[in-house]
């Protein structure tokens, strides 16, 4: 009996060391494992977009189009003046969109003193929230990657492509070019856009022709940015920028020209030949260039980011396509913004 309760006792103890040394580590074996959820594990993406007073709900639509058709974490980053910036923190809290995730920028509107020329044909092409883009690295601190929208803007796609955007070495951004879909060239021509350099750079100026930038280069929107933080602030981007804007203010280079590029201009001259390319369908722009040319339904529906760039807007009256526009609108809690209809 002894003996056999010996062979017991020693079978146990060779059992128990086989299974330490054998034992698969949990990390290996077939079944799921969740050391962190994928959503902990995502990038976050951080998007810019601008509040201003007058337009807000032009904001949180876009926001809302965005929040609404992607699963990636999106960080939105809204920028406003100190006296938007409670108007639009109640807006957010007082409808669906509590649940997103979000942080309130004040834009400090004394950077851009001395850097402005008054031009009365486009007074609101002056607001000081549409130089935000130039100061982005000031802006957002802790992102290597960047996206900046225009507040007129509807995202049909799911962000996450746009994000992937790739950018060439030593590219800070990328940018639609306004040359490149086919299918917009005849919206352009019906409206009169301009779409190469010479719609928005004043040829007659020796800084303007000293360039060597030909008037007939295919221009590009800065409305929809997709940016590299890194590069952006090793070219010293902003400051580049602030150059051109001063240099305006002192021999009139672009302001008074027909594009009306006043933000646009300088980011011309100094990304000239130094970008990537986004995806043409994921800007389509031109939409509020005039109360009547329309772009078809079909293409309407396959694109992936509208654009109302012009000065028909879609919550105003006139414009065009306000219903793909309106489907993510979200009344203002307040009652300050309403929507500008024929029968209203």
């Amino acid at each position: 009996v002894n003996q056999i309760l010996l062979l017991l006792l020693v079978l146990t103890v060779c059992a128990i060391l086989y299974n330490k040394v054998h034992q698969v580590p949990l990390a290996l074996r077939n079944e799921t494992v969740d050391l962190e959820s994928p959503e902990e594990m995502e990038e976050e993406i951080p998007v810019v977009i601008c509040a201003a007073a007058g337009r807000m709900g032009a904001a949180v639509a876009a926001i809302s189009s965005i929040y609404s058709n992607t699963e990636a974490k999106v960080l939105f980053y809204i920028v406003g003046l100190k006296t938007t910036i409670p108007h639009v923190r109640k807006w957010i809290e007082n409808s669906k969109l509590k649940e997103i995730k979000y942080k309130v920028v004040e834009f400090n509107p004394m950077v851009l003193k001395g850097k402005i020329r008054q031009d009365a044909s486009r007074p609101e092409l002056l607001q000081p929230l549409n130089f935000v883009r130039f100061y982005l690295p000031l802006l957002i601190q802790k992102h290597e990657k960047v996206i900046y929208l225009d507040d007129d803007v509807i995202v049909q796609g799911d962000i996450q492509e746009l994000y992937d955007t790739k950018l060439a070495p030593g590219h800070a951004a990328a940018f639609s070019d306004d040359c490149d879909l086919p299918s917009t060239h005849e919206m352009v021509r019906s409206v009169g856009m301009q779409n190469t350099y010479m719609g928005f750079l004043d040829y007659r100026k020796q800084a303007i022709r000293d360039l060597g930038i030909s008037p007939s280069t295919c221009s590009f929107n800065p409305g929809v940015i997709v940016a590299n933080m890194t590069e952006w602030k090793h070219q010293r981007i902003t400051k580049q920028l602030e150059k051109w804007m001063q240099r305006n203010v002192e021999e009139n280079l672009y302001s008074s020209t027909l594009g009306g590029g006043v933000a646009t201009s300088p980011m011309l001259i100094v990304f000239h030949g130094k970008y990537s390319s986004i995806n043409p369908m994921w800007h389509i722009r031109h939409l509020g260039w005039s109360p009547d040319a329309r772009y078809s339904e079909q293409f309407l529906q396959e694109a992936k980011l509208l654009h109302w760039s012009g000065r028909y807007k879609p919550w105003d009256y006139p414009s065009v396509h306000t219903d793909l526009w309106e489907n993510w609108f979200i009344p203002d809690p307040s009652g300050k913004f309403k929507l500008t209809r024929p029968d209203s």
